[in-house]
């Protein structure tokens, strides 16, 4: 599904034009689709109810772009619902960014009503994409949590392990959050150690993704193995496994950071170009 040709975030929409609106209507986490369209006008986004609340997105393609959240679900012909994870691999790159900012944007403003200081009410800022108390001036920013994944090699196998939360044969790179104190390559070594209970080196940073599962920052690594046995951390790793470059078992889809260390490793052994990192 492709969408628009660029997106560029905006808080304030004072200097543009008085073009119609494009909106992302959402309810509980759930996206609005319209006749296969995520992105609807304005004036035909009136028709899927009352909005709880509007954030400002900013600009598609010099077009304001704005974010709808209903006060209920409703149902309609033609309209369906569908959650962010259902749409990997099904949208372009593009307006799945849009779709993830938009989550993550409404579930830090729905999280910030009230001060978390002096537990008085919050508004939004007009100058910045910033909350803000209306009793001690506090303010409160979209915050990232940055983690690292990683893909482990060695020659013709990498590991690939699955999570108990995982759908049956699907594989995946280890990942974890980046602590407090912690680099990102310190957080590496360590998250790689406790859930599989393997040393690593060469460790190549490759590139970045946004993840709005919640609202993650994915640094992306390729290590090589060096010593160790496979041990599954109890309960966070139900199963790791070398598997070989021309065996792979179900994987992550393409879009994914995780799928691109993967593909990156694979065209890297047939001599060809890196595919380029998913937005």
């Amino acid at each position: 599904m492709r969408s628009f040709r660029q997106f560029e975030p905006a808080v304030s929409f004072e200097h543009i034009g008085a073009s119609e609106a494009l909106v992302v209507v959402i309810y509980q986490n759930q996206f609005a689709m319209y006749d296969g369209s995520l992105l609807h006008e304005m004036d035909q986004a009136i028709y899927f109810g009352d909005s709880a609340h509007r954030l400002k997105l900013g600009l598609i393609d010099g077009r304001r772009c704005e974010l709808l959240y209903l006060s209920a679900s409703m149902d309609m012909p033609g309209l369906s619902w569908h959650g962010l994870r259902t749409l990997i691999g099904q949208v372009d790159d593009q307006l799945f960014q849009l779709l993830g900012f938009s989550q993550q944007l409404n579930a830090w403003y729905r999280s910030h009503q009230f001060c978390g200081s002096c537990g008085q009410a919050m508004q939004l800022r007009s100058d910045e994409r910033a909350m803000e108390c209306l009793s001690c001036e506090r303010r409160e920013y979209p915050k990232i949590a940055p983690c690292i994944i990683v893909l482990i090699t060695q020659g013709d196998q990498v590991l690939l392990a699955r999570s108990p939360h995982f759908p049956p044969g699907f594989f995946s790179t280890l990942a974890g959050f980046i602590e407090p104190g912690e680099s990102a390559e310190h957080c590496l070594h360590r998250e790689v150690k406790e859930e599989v209970n393997l040393e690593v080196t060469n460790l190549r940073y490759l590139g970045s993704q946004n993840w709005p599962f919640p609202n993650s920052l994915m640094l992306g690594f390729h290590a090589e193995y060096l010593s160790g046995d496979i041990v599954p951390q109890p309960g966070e790793i139900e199963e790791a496994h070398w598997w070989s470059v021309d065996d792979l078992p179900s994987i992550p889809p393409r879009g994914t950071i995780s799928r691109w260390l993967i593909d990156c490793y694979l065209a890297q052994r047939e001599g060809r170009e890196a595919p380029p990192v998913p937005v």
